[in-house]
């Protein structure tokens, strides 16, 4: 079976994003480990909100992935870049995690990470957190009390930046 992994940056009090969705206080200044993350994905899965923002960066960066986008508005739409899901989630992310393949990153937003965490579709939690307190934004959990989702620790590591990226995997 294939794996699902989030792979996501927050602020220390757990943001993603700014109310905006920008994403400017994130760190580029290093790979923490992306690159070696993104070389055993080969699907990406996303919701169109962080689609559209990623479309606003320029050059499109997920060229040689597949890549799903999760859209509740979209209907059968794809472009040259990715292909949409508008319905009957729950059961293409069952025939996905069952088809041949590397592991899958769920890149985010929130309302699709809460989406995956409600139905115990992730398989691994890799969190980069960013020194910063953003006070406001995105966050990386939308409450709900019935979520209850254990995790367990599997490694740390601390950049000389002040990033902290912790490796868990999902109980």
């Amino acid at each position: 079976m294939r794996k699902i992994i989030l792979f996501i940056a927050s602020s220390l009090d757990g943001y993603i994003a700014r109310e905006s969705g920008e994403i400017d206080w994130l760190f580029t200044d290093q790979d923490y480990g992306y690159t070696e993350f993104y070389d055993q994905v080969d699907t990406l899965i996303m919701g169109n909100k962080t689609y559209q923002q990623v479309l606003s960066f320029g050059e499109y960066p997920y060229k040689d992935k597949e890549v799903f986008v999760f859209s509740k508005t979209e209907s059968g739409k794809a472009d040259n870049n990715a292909k949409f899901v508008n319905s009957d989630w729950l059961n293409f992310i069952k025939t996905l995690r069952q088809s041949q393949g590397g592991d899958v990153w769920l890149v985010g937003g929130a309302q699709l990470i809460h989406f995956f965490l409600q139905h115990h579709f992730i398989d691994e939690l890799i969190l980069s957190i960013h020194p910063i307190i953003l006070g406001s934004g995105i966050p990386l959990i939308i409450s709900d009390s019935n979520l209850g989702t254990k995790l367990e620790l599997k490694n740390v590591k601390s950049f000389d930046t002040g990033l902290v990226q912790i490796f868990y995997s999902i109980c």
